[in-house]
């Protein structure tokens, strides 16, 4: 913090004048003031009011002023704040040398000083010295910007020096109120422990207070109706235990009214005051008089807490108290939200960590639900489910011709099992909880054991829940869960055993609709790829696809070659973001304007602008993902093809030239379906005899291994490399490349579709004539 001198003209008025007279007409006086540069007008933004503060916690520094005579610096005159600054109440005694007024002062260098510029006549200034004022308890420590200036009579001759001094002890005090101001602000900024911060704020504001000062911080608790301790470090521990935990209300003590009345509360005598009647005993214990209390308050005007002052004996505050108050209340308020915040983040971590844990346990259940299409073993499953997720014992029973069979059980161990399902159920409403929810079709939780007292004392039922098992609306059997020991049934666990239930119910009828669904996905599905690739001149192409999952071939990746009427080919390989019958609609799209287009279009950028406003302009019902592509042109040319390609944010495409060397054919471009005009550039390579295309998507690059590593473009093009035998065909491209994915795999099904094409020029297309576009 830089201190900064202002002189403005002098008010007879004004108490901190120093009359300087130095050369100036006699009544030409200034007024010396120092002021942080960072409490200026310049001073924008949240440190503004913060210096603000600042300013009226340490106002402006005290300017001194001294005219001293001959060598032994007789004083002649001085101010007030020159007396006040060596430690006298009265008015300083003239005729007297510096070093009897202030003994000190030759010990500190000061009388060395002053000699040096009687003798020189050349003035000594210094900046932010160190000066021990007064001696034993009244010692205390200075810090002063000075100037000697050499005092001359007519003829040039020194007579005595004037002593000039502005005190910067206050700015070393808010230089340093500052920076522990600042460190609070960086240990909020890093989510310190809440504890750390405010104890940390307590122990600077005691440290800085020029009194002695105890403080302590109240948090609001949860329920609104109380104050929790915060910190206190000075504060008695026996006094910290008392309050903490004292109610909100109107003269409960300064902090309970303070938090009360959301306004600041002073006791300045805490002996005579009424709120403190029920706790003077504790205070007086305490060795605390006098107690201001401000609330502590979020942005939104909710409490937060409370700050407090303690005082050793009966004082009110004076404005510096005011104003540190403000200040670190409002520090205090951050922190305390900051916590809250943090403690909120955590939680809803909490919930939904919770809420994984739930999801992941119902798909592990529903994929074992659905892991089999036999009735008893489905349900079986269901019992096993439930005493991993739910309860220690579980019991299934269905109606069956209108009797309550036992169907299925599962425990903790094989005995606990024989034991539960050695028990008939007795279909009767009006004394048996199955025969009742089967009736209602509701569930029914009970914290205590069922009724046949001897088989649940065995087994230490504790409590059961039963819920119905639906189909169509209409019960067809119950899940009775059984707990032992000291769990219970709460909201949590009974709404996760009716959406277990509620699942395994309706895996029969989803096993038999699979078989539907796998049907007529492939039926879609081979009307989205190529049933047989085409014969292309002097070049044979093959093709890869291989869906993820199982049963279910609806994916998002697609390929497609046909012919255009001047006699090249058009061929393309893509990818829809997402997957189902919303990516075939997308996939479909795009393969049907394309091959409508292109006979219009001879240019491949055109061509796959067309798609992109195709895309742009399909229905939102149709799906709004975007599409990966590479879309081109193959023309026959004297010694192979001329391939012209447009990559539309896809996989880069790879070329094996004709030493067998593969690399990956670097070209720009923007994803398909979202922009209206994306940058697009069209690509040209020439395939000579025995060189090959190979396009592929992200399903085989992104491919894993049971470590977690990808196949990745580097280790592709290292299987493409010198693995190729002479004269082989796109067909081997894709075994190649294809038995090296499934072997960098293993046996584990594929995480995303998996599509390929290869166009090789053969070797007899060196010979073969090119033929023009027409």
């Amino acid at each position: 913090m830089n201190a900064v001198v202002h002189r403005e003209p002098f008010d007879e008025a004004d108490d901190a004048a120093v009359r300087v007279r130095s050369g100036e007409p006699e009544g030409a006086y200034e007024l010396l003031r120092v002021e942080d540069t960072a409490s200026s007008p310049r001073a924008t933004g949240a440190d503004h009011g913060v210096d603000q503060d600042l300013r009226a916690l340490f106002g402006q520094s005290t300017a001194v002023f001294a005219s001293l005579a001959g060598p032994k610096h007789v004083l002649e005159a001085a101010n007030a704040a020159f007396a006040a600054v060596i430690g006298g109440e009265a008015p300083v005694r003239t005729g007297m040398p510096l070093g009897v007024l202030l003994p000190e002062a030759e010990e500190q260098g000061i009388l060395t000083s002053l000699d040096q510029v009687y003798r020189t006549g050349e003035r000594h200034t210094g900046s932010d010295a160190r000066f021990l004022l007064g001696s034993g308890a009244r010692a205390r420590e200075a810090f002063f910007d000075f100037t000697y200036e050499p005092r001359t009579d007519q003829d040039g001759n020194v007579t005595g020096v004037h002593l000039i001094g502005i005190e910067t002890t206050q700015v070393k005090q808010a230089q340093r109120l500052t920076a522990e101001h600042r460190a609070l602000l960086e240990q909020i900024a890093r989510q310190a422990p809440l504890e750390q911060v405010l104890e940390g704020m307590a122990r600077t504001i005691e440290e800085l207070s020029p009194e002695k000062v105890f403080v302590s911080i109240l948090l609001a608790d949860g329920d609104g109706r109380h104050l929790r301790h915060g910190a206190g470090p000075s504060l008695p521990e026996f006094y910290n235990r008392a309050i903490d935990g004292i109610t909100i209300g109107d003269g409960v003590g300064s902090c309970g009214t303070a938090a009360h009345r959301r306004q600041m509360v002073i006791v300045d005598e805490i002996a005579t005051n009424l709120y403190w009647e029920p706790y003077r005993d504790l205070a007086d214990s305490a060795g605390v008089a006098a107690c201001w209390s401000t609330p502590v308050l979020a942005r939104d005007g909710t409490l937060l807490g409370t700050f407090a002052m303690y005082h050793p004996s009966p004082r009110a505050p004076q404005e510096f108290d005011l104003t540190l108050v403000r200040l670190f209340a409002d520090t205090a308020a951050l922190a305390i939200e900051r916590h809250q915040v943090e403690q909120a983040r955590v939680a809803a971590e909490t919930r939904e960590k919770h809420a994984r844990d739930d999801l992941a346990f119902l798909l592990e259940a529903s994929t074992s639900l659905s892991s089999g299409l036999d009735y008893t073993q489905t349900l079986q499953r269901l019992a096993r489910c439930c005493v991993g997720g739910v309860a220690p014992l579980c019991a299934i029973d269905v109606l069956e011709g209108g009797r309550v069979r036992r169907i299925a059980t599962a425990a903790a161990t094989d005995a606990e099992e024989e034991r539960l399902a050695s028990q008939t159920p007795v279909y009767d409403a009006d004394d048996d909880a199955i025969a009742r929810v089967l009736a209602s079709g509701a569930s029914e939780i009970v914290r205590r054991a069922p009724r046949n007292p001897g088989l649940w004392r065995d087994l230490g039922v504790t409590g059961y829940l039963c819920v119905p098992l639906l189909e169509r609306g209409r019960p067809f059997g119950t899940l009775t869960a059984l707990t032992n020991g000291a769990g219970t049934f709460d909201d949590h666990s009974i709404a996760l055993a009716e959406e277990l239930a509620r699942r395994a119910a309706s895996a029969a009828l989803n096993a038999r609709q699979y078989t539907e669904r796998v049907a007529l996905a492939r039926d879609l599905q081979a009307g989205l790829l190529v049933s047989e690739v085409p014969t292309l001149p002097a070049a044979t192409a093959a093709t890869f696809y291989h869906p993820a999952g199982e049963g279910l071939d609806i994916g998002g990746d697609f390929y497609d070659v046909f012919p255009l009427p001047d006699g090249t080919w058009a061929f393309l390989l893509g990818d829809v973001c997402g997957r189902g019958a919303i990516a075939a609609t997308t996939t479909g799209l795009v393969r049907h304007t394309a091959r409508a287009v292109a006979p219009l279009l001879p240019r491949t950028v055109s061509v796959v602008r067309a798609i992109n406003k195709a895309l742009l302009e399909r229905p939102a019902s149709h799906g709004t993902g975007f599409v990966s592509l590479v879309y081109g042109h193959l023309s026959p040319a004297h010694d192979g093809l001329d391939v012209t390609f447009v990559r539309a944010g896809h996989t880069f495409p790879v070329l094996i030239d004709a030493r067998h060397v593969a690399r990956t054919v670097e070209s720009e471009g923007l994803l398909l379906g979202i922009c209206e005009e994306p940058e697009l550039t069209a690509h040209h390579i020439r395939l000579r005899p025995s060189e090959s295309l190979v396009l592929y998507t992200d399903g085989i690059t992104e491919a894993r291994n049971d470590a977690g590593d990808q196949f990745g473009e580097e280790r592709l093009t290292g299987t493409l490399t010198g693995r190729l035998r002479d004269g082989y065909t796109a067909q081997d491209v894709i075994v190649e490349l294809t038995g090296a994915v499934r072997g960098f795999t293993g046996p584990g099904g594929v995480d995303d579709d998996q599509a390929a094409l290869a166009i090789t020029v053969s070797r007899a297309a060196a010979s073969a004539p090119a033929r023009c576009a027409g």
